[in-house]
């Protein structure tokens, strides 16, 4: 655990725990997305002051960098070990079946921290609209470099492209999101997800 000491208004410096603050923070953005998410919300939920935060963790768009980084960690590890699935299709199914469990949790958020910042994001915020797709585009390629993989080992239809599908399986991933944070139930979660296994293409 690390814990930062900060100026209290009289007294002794008061130490708050860096990864619980960050926590907080990821959670705010989560509903609220960067730029909806004031400064005010922020160090209420993390229990700091204003010049605390800078100080621990740089300026507000600092902060979301590093609540991204924790919310990919954390949130989306499932992502990682799909790739790892001996076919395509179980590619796409530990996938979708992450998403899924993610978007059911009753403790976390609805929707995508990435997406939901990626269309708020006004010209203030273009270069951390740019990472974010950056972040993105380089989860595409990894999963068109599987898919390729997939393609030459025979597991895909006769002119099918690796990265047509890539970008059919993120599509389906960001409308998971986008309707979780809709209000869709789980049980209607679940249908799109067994409904996009059903007409996965195989060979």
């Amino acid at each position: 655990m690390e814990t930062v000491a900060t100026p209290a208004a009289k007294g002794r410096p008061r130490e708050f725990d860096v990864d619980q603050a960050l926590a907080a923070a990821l959670r705010v953005f989560w509903q609220r997305g960067f730029e909806s998410a004031s400064m005010a919300e922020l160090t209420e939920a993390m229990g700091i002051t204003k010049p605390s935060l800078y100080a621990a963790f740089g300026n507000k768009e600092a902060l979301f960098r590093k609540a991204l980084d924790l919310y990919e960690r954390e949130k989306l590890g499932y992502m990682r070990t799909a790739l790892e699935a001996p076919t395509a299709r179980g590619v796409a199914e530990r996938l979708l079946f992450g998403a899924l469990e993610m978007q059911s949790s009753s403790c976390d958020p609805k929707g995508c921290l990435g997406v939901i910042s990626s269309v708020a994001c006004g010209a203030e915020a273009e270069g951390l609209r740019s990472d974010i797709i950056a972040r993105r585009a380089s989860s595409q390629r990894a999963l068109v470099q599987r898919f390729e993989r997939a393609r030459q080992d025979g597991e895909l239809p006769e002119g099918l492209e690796a990265e047509g599908l890539a970008r059919y399986l993120l599509a389906l991933l960001q409308g998971l999101s986008l309707q979780a944070g809709a209000g869709a139930s789980c049980d209607q979660l679940r249908l799109l997800v067994e409904t996009s296994l059903q007409v996965w293409p195989t060979r």
